[in-house]
């Protein structure tokens, strides 16, 4: 379908291709110069942290754990409304992930219930900001600190975002970001660690190649159990490009935002649904980077599921995706004794969140069609 609108898509212009084959030339693709240049800006972008860059936001996770000493026996808290790499991480380091149910509104972790599952086991808070809204980073680091706590924040969606007017990895903790393809910065895969100190680097830095601790000759040492984590120079020059273009996005999303909550409430009068159950977004146009534009569809009104919703909004030549699922209700999780009906509020927005598309190349004309599309659908299938 030649007018299908994807749910996100990335935008490379010339200047990226360009810059891509230049390294593709060089000879030098792997981890080199192009990548100790990114994370020198990175840096800058930052105020000046160290971070290092891996290969995927998950072995961003996983260092940071690592990083921190969390380890078999330890708990971490964090929420079950993620990609599922976010508690596997945490599994992974022979750790336990202690799920706290989220805040309807805002879909994130709620913070007023993480202090009743803290445990003299607990070493960890991971939070993550959803669709790039990040929690309130002054309740989130007031209980870390109460309670003696590290905080490694997923901020996978949240390039960009910030609070109180300073940037998400700018302060705090140990902040991990994703650069996969549907990222607001991309480097079509990759992530970044933001750290704390030159020492928290340098872990980082064995973590990601195979706890290499000297090269040489004759000088080679490994003293940690290290992976295949690092970033190559061809993605690296993606990212570098990408953040040059980071603030025309920035701007692009919002408008775009702004024209849901627009057009969806306008669709919703005209056809009469203003009762209609349709949870929206937290209108936040300070703090988030509008990663993506979420919506809760009202099940109980309707007479159909989501898949049926998002099948028919296929049909119309409209893409969306579900982000996520309660990873509570995973078969792996299961067998460990976890229960969706632990955290109800996440089992039920689980079931019924929908993704609507939301990237910076879509034509002025497509929230309307998508705005009108969804509305139509919702008002064939009402119950009243």
């Amino acid at each position: 379908m030649s007018n299908f609108i994807p749910f996100t898509r990335p935008s490379f212009n010339q200047e990226t291709i360009d810059a891509v084959s230049e390294v593709l030339r060089s000879g030098w693709v792997t981890s080199g110069p192009k990548l100790a240049e990114f994370e020198a800006s990175l840096s800058s972008y930052f105020g000046g942290r160290p971070v290092r860059c891996f290969a995927n936001g998950t072995a961003t996770m996983k260092i940071a754990l690592q990083v921190a000493g969390i380890g078999a026996g330890d708990e971490v808290i964090t929420t079950p409304i993620s990609w599922v790499a976010t508690s596997n991480v945490i599994l992974g380091v022979g750790a336990k992930p202690i799920f706290v149910d989220i805040d309807p509104r805002t879909r994130n972790i709620d913070l007023n219930k993480v202090a009743a599952a803290i445990t003299p086991k607990t070493r960890a808070i991971m939070p993550v900001y959803l669709a790039g809204l990040p929690v309130d980073m002054d309740q989130l680091y007031a209980l870390a600190k109460q309670h003696h706590l590290r905080v490694i924040e997923d901020a996978a969606q949240a390039f960009g975002s910030q609070w109180k007017g300073k940037k998400i990895g700018s302060f705090g903790d140990l902040v991990s970001f994703s650069f996969q393809a549907n990222k607001n910065l991309t480097t079509v895969e990759g992530g970044c660690l933001v750290l704390n100190s030159d020492a928290e680097a340098k872990l980082a830095e064995k973590f990601r190649l195979q706890g290499l601790t000297r090269q040489g000759m004759d000088g080679m040492d490994v003293d940690v159990l290290g992976g295949k984590d690092n970033l190559t120079d061809v993605n690296a020059v993606i990212g570098l490009q990408q953040l040059k273009q980071l603030p025309a996005y920035q701007t692009r999303r919002v408008a775009l935002a702004r024209q849901y909550f627009d057009l969806i409430r306008a669709e919703l009068k005209s056809t009469g649904l203003e009762n209609l159950k349709l949870e929206l977004p937290v209108e936040n146009f300070i703090d988030s980077n509008w990663h993506m534009f979420q919506v809760v569809l009202p099940l109980d009104q309707l007479k159909v599921d989501r898949a049926q919703v998002m099948t028919e909004l296929k049909d119309l030549g409209i893409g969306t995706g579900v982000h996520y699922p309660a990873i509570t209700g995973f078969t792996l999780y299961k067998n460990q004794g976890y229960k969706a009906s632990d955290t109800p509020i996440a089992e039920r927005i689980g079931r019924s969140i929908l993704t609507l598309p939301l990237f910076p190349g879509m034509a002025d004309g497509d929230i309307g069609r998508i705005a009108s599309g969804l509305v139509e659908i919702l008002k064939k299938h009402c119950k009243n």
